[in-house]
């Protein structure tokens, strides 16, 4: 075998010398050969009969001398000459189109990978929701992956790994050498009954390029599909003092819950009370409860949601107060909660649906074990009790970076943040953007309902110097200015797949007749983060360790301008066009 083994060696290397050597001189001799013929002098060839010796009845003709025909062999001679001298570069050229070929399909493979691997693998953080709860798992900025580990292509991981699962035998062997192995791949091309192209992944760290954080106005672009274009953008400007705020305090409302009540429990500054919304293309009036009372008259407004949801409709409780209080209605002294205006005809509803779909809790007692979320299920709770309202506003955040179990068609499919092997690990995109679609689909199916439907977008958390769980926490007083910070990680991605979802279901809204709305708040609450408790939900005790909440938001606090929002909404969509 090793003598087999040298001689193919020798072939493999000699061969192509001689092959080359012989096209080399191949069109010398043929050019030599044709000059002799040429050249050298000739005579007729004598006839081999006589006249009178000739066959009878087969009469013969005198046979012509000609000389020696020389084109075909010049078109040989010249085509031989050309092929040696043309060949290389012939291939050369083949070879860099096919490689071109080859690493533009796959930089479209790659990023089709990394649009996938947002759905496919664990990497995103796990803010706190409700406080206290216990730990999940914790945040994972893109500058710190970054740190603690090079950036791996996924095509990559998935050769090594297989590379490596190859390599544990029981008998590990040396490698071989690099040429030697691509001599054994040649060989076993030429033996192949077809044709094999050589193939050489390329380098996918080169062809990914870092991404780039979106600017403000980069992700105000994306909103240009799913807003109406008719109307001043309320959404894109900055924050303004405003001396004369707050319009209630923690006193004058008794719907603020206690872990929101931050003047009660011994916030130092009010600076955070001192702040409006100024739009780019217009003035947004401070919310007037008189007004909006009269405008929402015979009406009914839900809110479904999480406890973001909750604080927004609290919020919009105390800023009516200052004219009336409501009459708590409730069936239930749950989450679930129902206030009635009687002097307005006019109606609040909170519906707890923190993942929007049909969901069951693992353990009953426990809120802080995994939840079932059954993506392509509708959550009858609220879906059957809205058909009624004049305006739904939907909400979902945070509770998508708990602990979760994914089930399709009944069928368990995926989970985040479980100790299950053998369970596909995927991310929150890939609950987030499932749960809104049922629900907009679970909507478009209603047939009694009429009502317009507002997504309120997702508002950011803002916690710094350390995790939820680690210490994290949002001491800033004063707001960002609007180039101080942008939308990006986790947070750019959740809004992302709220606007396409949206697109989606304003699409099938207009064969149904239902009306889909944005209610962006993710951009001027990016800016306030000196609007959330922070420590100031509660009476400090030294024997118990509480996470900071930078979730919620004070009361009053910036989450008031949310209804400032609403009320020109809700104009909007009653045909007032004194506000544009």
């Amino acid at each position: 075998m090793r003598i087999f083994h040298k001689l193919s060696l020798i072939f493999d290397h000699w061969l192509p010398l001689f092959l080359s050597f012989f096209l080399l001189l191949l069109p010398f001799c043929l050019i030599t050969f044709s000059l002799i013929i040429c050249l050298c002098p000739h005579k007729p060839l004598s006839m081999k009969f006589q006249s009178s010796e000739l066959p009878i009845g087969k009469p013969q003709t005198r046979r012509k001398s000609s000389a020696p025909k020389i084109a075909p062999l010049v078109a040989i001679t010249i085509l031989f000459t050309i092929i040696p001298i043309y060949y290389p570069s012939i291939r050369y050229s083949s070879q860099k189109k096919i490689s071109e070929a080859i690493s533009s399909n796959s930089e479209e493979s790659i990023q089709h990978i990394d649009h996938l691997e947002n759905d496919l693998q664990v990497n995103q953080p796990c803010p706190v929701e409700d406080v206290p709860t216990q730990p999940c798992n914790v945040p994972i900025r893109q500058e710190e992956k970054e740190k603690e580990k090079p950036m791996k292509s996924p095509v990559k991981d998935e050769i090594s790994t297989n590379f490596e699962t190859k390599s544990d035998t029981k008998d590990k062997k040396v490698p071989e050498p690099r040429k030697k192995l691509e001599r054994r791949d040649q060989r076993a091309r030429k033996k192949s009954s077809h044709r094999q192209r050589d193939f050489t992944v390329p380098k996918i760290t080169e062809k990914i390029e870092q991404k780039k954080p979106s600017g403000n106005g980069d992700v105000r672009s994306l909103t240009s599909e799913v807003s109406d274009s008719e109307y001043c953008d309320l959404f894109s400007g900055e924050w303004v003092e405003n001396p004369e705020g707050p319009y209630y305090t923690n006193e004058t409302c008794y719907a603020i819950q206690q872990h929101q009540n931050c003047m009660k429990f011994g916030r130092p500054d009010n600076g955070h009370l001192k702040w409006r919304w100024q739009p780019d293309g217009c003035e947004l009036p401070i919310f007037d409860p008189v007004q909006f009372l009269e405008l929402v008259k015979g009406k009914s407004l839900a809110f479904v949601g999480d406890s973001v949801a909750r604080n927004h409709m609290q919020s919009l409780i105390c800023l009516l107060s200052r004219v009336v209080y409501p009459e708590d209605v409730s069936e239930t002294q749950d989450e679930n909660r129902r206030w009635i205006y009687k002097d307005y005809d006019f109606n609040i509803s909170m519906f707890w649906a923190p993942y929007l779909v049909k969901t069951e809790k693992t353990d009953p007692d426990d809120v802080s074990k995994p939840f079932n979320l059954y993506l392509d299920e509708f959550d009858e709770f609220w879906t059957n009790q809205i058909q009624g309202f004049d305006y739904v506003i939907i909400s979902a955040g945070h509770w998508f970076f708990r602990p979760t179990m994914f089930y399709l068609n009944r069928r368990l499919v995926g989970c985040l943040y479980c100790p299950q092997a053998n369970v596909s690990h995927v991310t929150s995109y890939f609950s987030y953007r499932r749960a809104f679609r049922t629900a907009f689909r679970a909507i478009n199916s209603l047939e009694n309902y009429k009502g317009v439907t507002f997504l309120r977008t997702f508002a950011p958390s803002h916690f710094e110097n350390g995790y939820w769980d680690k210490g994290g926490d949002c001491v800033r007083t004063k707001p960002f200015k609007r180039n101080e910070k942008v939308l990006d990680d986790y947070n750019l991605e959740f809004y992302k797949i709220q606007l396409d979802e949206l697109k989606i279901a304003q699409r099938a809204g207009r064969r149904t007749g239902l009306k889909f709305r944005l209610f962006d708040a993710t951009q001027p609450m990016l800016l306030r983060p000196d609007g959330h408790p922070s420590k100031y939900g509660r009476w400090p005790n030294p024997n118990v360790t509480v996470p900071n909440d930078c979730v919620h938001w004070c009361l009053p606090g910036p989450i008031d301008t949310w209804n400032d929002f609403l009320v020109q909404l809700l104009k909007r969509e009653e045909g007032d066009r004194s506000f544009m």
